[in-house]
């Protein structure tokens, strides 16, 4: 059943200085019926008219604009109207790091812009910003049309499957998985915990190429912890943090008894999300099995229900933020709905159970 068999469709405005831009992402809304292009605008100042006259529920949005930038823009919708943004943009390094700004001061989500598209590229990149359209877009229609979101139904808790164990192992290694919501997320979560935390954390974040090097620079920075972007054959140390490269699975290899070294890998190259989160979760498991912590946060999609699975089969714990302070509550619902989740808890709550699990002690 489509939004568009009960509801009007999602009105969408789109905007880019570029009118290649403007054409061809107005196409790829328009090729899902549940969507509608309401309009487009070149400019920062024509975007805030447009809004105001025109209520899209979502906009698109490019940050690299003349007069008005895309950062001020956005602000000035956060403040005076707002409503979901999803961000286009250039995978240049300021594109980059203006994408990660836009994201932390309230942006839905990102896509990358291409100046241009062979067919194969032209499909990804439109269901992608079709799906991510409709994600932005539930909350403010369930609010507006007092509707129950048709992709979302009432959550019925599958029963765990695993044998309860008489003591519980300290883990050794973190393994998170996230999405749409992620960046804002991991640096709530990252900030939080102390330097000399004693476990890895391993992360796979999705992200169009070329952002996950200024995101681990940005969290890095902000960070009592190590933040890099993970290399193959780096060896596992705690209080560092690996996030997988995009377009490289990540995974774990264990070298001797004390040392656990990281790889990366192209393949399996049939799946939605390389890297996945699945197979870095499965990789974990298979490796520290009950010392392992998995921890899955605000994302769409389903990917990292079965690598939370093996970890908690192994024994390991795991951890599902909770559907309040979801962006999407995609990839944890996935989980819940397993019943492979030790616990549910706010986002907040997160970095004082992965220090509760760890048995840290503030150093005198």
């Amino acid at each position: 059943m489509s939004l568009s068999s009960s509801h009007s469709p999602v009105k969408v405005l789109i905007v880019d200085d570029s009118s290649f831009m403007r054409t061809a992402l107005s196409r790829m809304v328009e090729s899902d019926d549940s969507l509608c292009v309401v309009g487009t605008a070149q400019t920062g100042l024509e975007t805030l008219a447009k809004i105001g006259a025109l209520q899209p529920d979502v906009v698109t949005l490019d940050l690299d604009m003349p007069g008005l930038s895309g950062l001020e823009t956005l602000k000035r919708v956060m403040s005076e109207s707002p409503r979901p943004v999803i961000i286009v943009s250039s995978t240049a390094r300021r594109g980059a790091e203006d994408t990660l700004e836009a994201l932390e001061l309230g942006a839905f989500d990102c896509i990358a812009k291409q100046l241009s598209y062979d067919s194969l590229d032209v499909l990804k990149v439109q269901n992608e910003l079709v799906s991510k359209i409709k994600a932005a877009a539930g909350p403010r229609l369930l609010a507006s049309r007092l509707s129950r979101r048709l992709d979302c139904p009432p959550l019925h808790l599958a029963p765990a499957h695993r044998a309860p164990t008489a003591t519980v192992t300290v883990p050794s290694i973190i393994a998170i998985g996230t999405s749409t919501g992620g960046p804002k997320a991991l640096q709530e979560v990252l900030s939080t915990l102390p330097a000399d935390l004693s476990a890895a954390i391993l992360i796979v974040q999705h992200m169009p190429i070329g952002f996950i090097g200024p995101l681990a620079k940005r969290l890095n920075d902000l960070c009592p912890l190590k933040v890099h972007e993970a290399e193959a054959g780096d060896l596992i140390t705690a209080g560092h943090v690996y996030f997988a490269p995009t377009g490289k699975h990540l995974t774990v290899r264990r070298r001797s008894s004390s040392e656990v070294a990281l790889r990366l890998s192209l393949l399996p190259s049939n799946l939605l999300n390389i890297p996945s989160v699945d197979v870095m979760m499965s990789s974990v498991a298979e490796v520290f099995h009950s010392s392992a912590m998995g921890i899955i946060l605000t994302g769409m999609g389903d990917d990292g229900a079965l690598g939370m699975q093996a970890i908690f089969r192994e024994g390991g714990l795991t951890l599902g933020q909770d559907q309040a302070s979801c962006v999407v509550y995609g990839m944890p619902r996935s989980c819940a709905e397993m019943g492979v989740l030790n616990q549910v808890v706010p986002l907040p709550d997160i970095p004082r159970q992965i220090l509760a699990a760890l048995r840290y002690r503030k150093p005198h």
